[in-house]
């Protein structure tokens, strides 16, 4: 007998429709599934069948040969047993009911004593069963929280293997999961691990953190060891304005297909912070891998990517951030197929300004050599360092900082104003669909970014002492345009590009 049960799969962040086939024949016993299934699939016979005879059911002593379609989509991960386990029930009758099965999307990994375990990419998963208008999907009951994030969709919460055959033979109804709407609006209380009140000193730095987190801009730090640039960059998500609801949908799609969503916490609330060692493989940060994953990189999505000692990462590790850097996404090319990621993120790099760390200190004298200082700094390339908008000295602090008693501002009154700015460019952008300054291309800064007449000749100025390339022309406009926003301006002023300008690296790239 045949029949047919709905599941899903994950390709990159987005769903994919799989039918799972089941065909039960006579003859000798065996059990086939077939479709380009991974080892993890293909091990889904031994947990399907011990399932199925630990939920009081009969497991059909025949040839059954399980089809998974497409069958040119290579089908990965535990989800798939749910459906399979579904598709036999109902060709050996143990299930009666077909009109609502066919209806429906089944998702879930069994335990052998029928009992059903979480599985990854839940969201993407129901996003695409409400694109194609499926009626109820039936997920891990542990998962039911995060499914109920996409509206429009019946949402069963199913615990074993033996309640879903009662729920579908109509013996014993399994609830539907509801939850508050309010979980998208609902702003949580977020703790902060680092406040902005705990570092004295380095005020200038702390006012160039505040321009970058209003607009999205990249920033580099660069000072001798032991002057904060490590914590000023762990203090810089309790700055970053809030999340909108589809920019907290976008990240928590990313952990969830990852892995790395909590069951108590569906939807991800706080700005992401990755801050991956320098001994990161090129897939790691980028992602990739035989059976491709984001990376650091995308992880990072709407959130920090802090690098701490730049010059020590892998040069061909740093040059593959060029493209995520200008385009806000990863592409990622196999044989298989082709898988784009997002990877709209902020760059917060810190760096010692040669290999002993005190090139330029006042205190201590650098040991290094003219030639070793070179080489260090030339690690990283001038088109890496011209997609960075922030360039930042970080010097040694005094005593007389370090001991001051007065109170400093903390990270709650810079993130007021951050977010009032950041406020600002929503309003301004959200008509071509952006965010923030950074995002912006070309078009978006000859239409946004309007120049006094004082503040055009600077940046005339400015191009032709610096000799400034185009991409550094736009990025100082942008720079400015958050400067203004955080002064309130409509127009771009002459002081605005002042600080824009003091911004870009000493040697004019």
């Amino acid at each position: 007998m045949l029949a047919m049960a709905r599941s899903c799969a994950v390709v990159g962040l987005d769903g994919a429709l799989v039918e799972v086939e089941v065909d039960t024949a006579n003859g000798l016993f065996a059990f086939t599934i077939v479709g380009l299934p991974d080892a993890s699939v293909t091990e889904a016979k031994e947990r399907v069948k011990a399932a199925i005879k630990n939920s009081n059911c009969l497991f059909p002593q025949r040839r059954i040969t399980v089809n998974l379609a497409p069958a040119d989509l290579r089908k990965e991960g535990p989800a798939y047993d749910l459906p399979i386990a579904v598709g036999i029930l109902l060709a050996s009758m143990e299930i009666q009911a077909d009109a609502p099965i066919q209806e429906s999307l089944f998702l879930g990994e069994l335990s052998l004593d029928g009992s059903v375990r979480h599985t990854n990419g839940i969201l993407p998963m129901v996003a695409l069963a409400r694109e194609k208008q499926v009626k109820a999907v039936f997920v891990p009951a542990v998962d039911a929280l995060e499914a109920t994030l996409v509206e429009g969709v019946e949402v069963y919460p199913v615990e074993t293997l033996r309640q879903l055959i009662d729920h579908l033979n109509g013996t014993s109804r399994i609830e539907r999961f509801v939850v508050d709407p309010s979980i998208l609006e609902t702003a949580t209380e977020v703790s902060y691990a680092q406040d902005m009140a705990a570092i004295r000193g380095q005020e200038h730095v702390k006012r160039a953190l505040e321009v970058a987190a209003s607009g999205g801009h990249n920033i580099l730090m660069s000072g001798p060891p032991g002057s904060g640039k490590t914590l000023l960059a762990r203090a810089m998500p309790s700055i970053l304005p809030k999340m909108i609801a589809s920019e907290a949908l976008d990240v928590t799609k990313i952990y969830s297909v990852s892995g790395m969503l909590s069951a108590d916490i569906p939807l991800v609330r706080q700005r992401p912070f990755r801050a991956p060692h320098h001994t990161i493989s090129h897939a790691g940060l980028v992602g990739g891998g035989r059976i491709p994953r984001p990376g650091e990189i995308s992880l990072a999505h709407r959130g920090v990517l802090f690098l701490d000692e730049l010059p020590e990462f892998g040069q061909n590790v740093l040059e593959v951030m060029r493209q995520p850097l200008e385009d806000k996404v990863v592409t990622i090319s196999r044989a298989q197929g082709t898988i784009t990621y997002p990877a709209n993120f902020m760059l917060v790099a810190a760096m010692n300004p040669c290999p002993c760390g005190f090139y330029g200190d006042p205190v201590r004298e650098c040991s290094c050599s003219a030639t070793a200082i070179a080489r260090y700094q030339k690690r990283m390339s001038g088109p890496l360092l011209d997609r960075i908008d922030i360039h930042i000295e970080v010097p040694r602090i005094d005593y007389e900082k370090l001991a001051d008693k007065r109170q400093v501002e903390t990270s709650a009154m810079i993130r007021a104003r951050v977010q009032e700015a950041r406020e600002r460019q929503l309003l301004r952008l959200k008509h071509v669909h952006l965010t923030c300054n950074a995002e912006m291309g070309p078009a978006e800064v000859r239409t946004f970014c309007e120049v006094e007449p004082s503040a055009e000749k600077l940046l005339k100025a400015a191009m032709q002492q610096l000799h400034l390339s185009a991409r550094a022309f736009h990025r100082v406009l942008k720079l400015s345009r958050t400067i203004a926003d955080l002064a309130g301006a409509d127009l771009i002023a002459a002081n605005h590009i002042a600080e824009a300008i003091q911004y870009r690296p000493k040697i004019g790239l």
